[in-house]
C-alpha cells in the first residue's frame, strides 16, 4: 500500500537521497532544498509517496508563468519527480505525478509543464509544449519539453515563452 502525502520536515533527508540516487547526481536535491526556500513554495504539492513507513519517491511542482504578446498565465512546473532505485517501476511514479496532477487541479492550476522523459510522460496525459505555441527559456529537445492542460482549453489564445523561477537556472 503505497500513500501520498505532503511532505514533512523529517522527510527532507529521505528526499534527497532519493533524488541523488534517482538521478545520479545532486542537482535535482540542490533543486528542491533552494525552492522550499523561496516564498513562492507551495508545500501542499511538495509530495512524498510512503510504503510501510518510508519515504519511496517524491514529486514537487513549482510556480512557473507563460508570458505571451497578451499578457502572462500562472501554471507549474514539475520537478523533480523521483522514486528510489529499489521501488522503482511498480507505478510508484505514475501515482505521485496523477495525485499530483489533481492536486493540482484542485487548487485551480490550469497547465503544467516537465522536461522530462519522452516515453513516460505521454502515458500520463502530457503532449509536447511546442505543438501548443510553447518555447522555453533554454535550450531544451522538442519530445522532452512537454505540458498538460488541466481544464481543456486551458492554453486557446496563449502562446509564449515558459519562464521557470531563477532557481531552475541555478542548478
Amino acid at each position: 500500500m503505497i500513500t501520498i502525502q505532503p511532505e514533512k520536515k523529517e522527510d527532507y533527508t529521505a528526499i534527497h537521497e532519493i533524488n541523488v540516487l534517482a538521478f545520479g547526481r545532486e542537482n535535482e536535491a540542490r533543486l528542491v532544498k533552494k525552492i522550499r526556500e523561496t516564498p513562492d513554495f507551495i508545500p501542499e504539492l511538495s509530495l512524498v509517496a510512503i510504503k510501510k513507513g518510508k519515504v519511496v519517491g517524491y514529486i514537487l511542482y513549482s510556480r512557473i508563468i507563460i508570458q505571451s504578446k497578451t499578457g502572462s498565465l500562472p501554471g507549474l512546473a514539475l520537478a523533480p519527480m523521483a522514486v528510489h532505485p529499489e521501488f522503482q517501476n511498480q507505478g510508484i511514479g505514475s501515482m505521485l505525478v496523477r495525485q499530483g496532477l489533481e492536486r493540482c487541479r484542485n487548487q485551480g492550476y490550469k497547465i503544467v509543464v516537465v522536461i522530462g522523459h519522452p516515453q513516460y510522460y505521454p502515458r500520463v496525459g502530457f503532449s509536447a509544449a511546442r505543438t501548443k505555441g510553447l518555447e522555453a527559456p533554454f535550450p531544451v529537445p522538442n519530445e522532452v519539453f512537454m505540458i498538460l492542460e488541466l481544464f481543456p482549453d486551458a492554453l486557446i489564445g496563449i502562446k509564449g515563452m515558459v519562464i521557470y523561477p531563477p532557481e531552475f537556472l541555478d542548478v
